[in-house]
């Protein structure tokens, strides 16, 4: 009787005495399914780099930085790829910390309105409703950054909550908001559709920012540091590759994000130079995001590095891609 090959090997291993070891399975949650920002983890998979560093992940999607934070906190997820303002709920007393930078400026995040919208400027959003995914979430901190930095006060801009896309799309069509915040590529794909268009990008007004960074719970920090370093290497690795190869990014990126070739292409453009290739913080982004957290009413005092984050696994180890 043959046995399966599996178990041959399997067997083979033990006699040789070698011990066959199964990967770390992480739970990676990202803030929204649609940031190119977060895909370094989606080409990791499509490369086939995580056997590499002994992780498995297991990818989930949220509809927000809120809920991912939730989630983060609950032990829901082990690592979260979410927004540069959550760092001020670690500063409250989450038992979080930012454990690297994904991304700078955002430009990869948009103000977007209806295609027949009249409204093509930031200046006609004045006093008018922005729809942002939830309360203290990054598409939240940028209407209200982008309000103080015209002039116009936190209350520049109304923010409405309204999480999902498809909720979001409604809410425009049906005029309960005349705007949303969403990711670049959302809006350019949109637009591809003929169903909307981005009009403001906002990276064109906040330059020096941390708009993504990767979080992980302190109870994961203190029990398995030498995993989160394997996961930060493998994802820096997976940035590298995608400096280097854009048609294969596009590709993979387009399978995860349920996009398309050409729009990913404007989005690599505009959004690949923002990326970190080691994960270090960038103190003129923090001088900006601290004060700011203030500003928005999500703490009451400016907080330390160690409130936020930890440096402890950056610069990260990147492999050759």
């Amino acid at each position: 009787m043959k046995r399966p090959i599996g178990m041959l090997v399997l067997a083979l291993a033990c006699m040789a005495g070698v011990s066959v070891q199964a990967a770390d399975k992480l739970r990676v949650g990202k803030a929204v399914a649609d940031s190119f920002a977060f895909t370094p983890v989606d080409v990791g998979v499509g490369v086939g780099f995580w056997p590499k560093f002994d992780i498995e992940p297991e990818i989930i999607a949220f509809g927000g930085a809120a809920r991912l934070q939730q989630a983060l906190i609950a032990g829901s997820v082990d690592i979260a790829l979410g927004a540069g303002p959550s760092m001020g709920l670690t500063a409250k007393g989450a038992p979080t910390h930012a454990i690297a930078a994904i991304t700078g400026a955002p430009k990869g995040m948009s103000f977007v309105v209806l295609r027949d919208s009249p409204i093509r400027s930031l200046d006609q959003l004045k006093g008018l409703k922005m729809g942002v995914t939830s309360a203290g979430s990054l598409t939240d901190w940028l209407t209200k950054r982008i309000s103080l930095l015209k002039g116009w006060g936190t209350e520049g801009m109304t923010v409405v909550a309204i999480p999902g896309l498809e909720a979001t799309m409604a809410a425009l069509k049906t005029k309960q908001i005349d705007a949303a915040v969403l990711a670049t590529e959302t809006g350019l794909l949109l637009e591809e559709r003929g169903e909307a268009r981005n009009v403001v990008n906002a990276g064109d007004y906040v330059t020096d920012f941390h708009t993504n960074v990767i979080f992980s719970r302190d109870a994961l920090i203190a029990s398995n540091p030498e995993l989160i370093q394997r996961f930060i290497n493998g994802w820096f690795t997976a940035v590298a590759y995608m400096k280097a190869d854009k048609a294969k990014t596009i590709e993979f990126a387009a399978k995860a994000m349920n996009s398309t070739p050409t729009v990913l292409a404007r989005v690599y453009d505009e959004t690949m130079p923002a990326m970190s290739d080691t994960g270090v913080f960038d103190p003129k982004a923090l001088a900006v995001l601290k004060p700011s957290l203030v500003e928005m009413g999500i703490i009451d005092r400016i907080p330390s590095d160690e409130e936020m984050f930890t440096s402890r696994f950056v610069p990260a180890k990147v492999s050759r891609p």
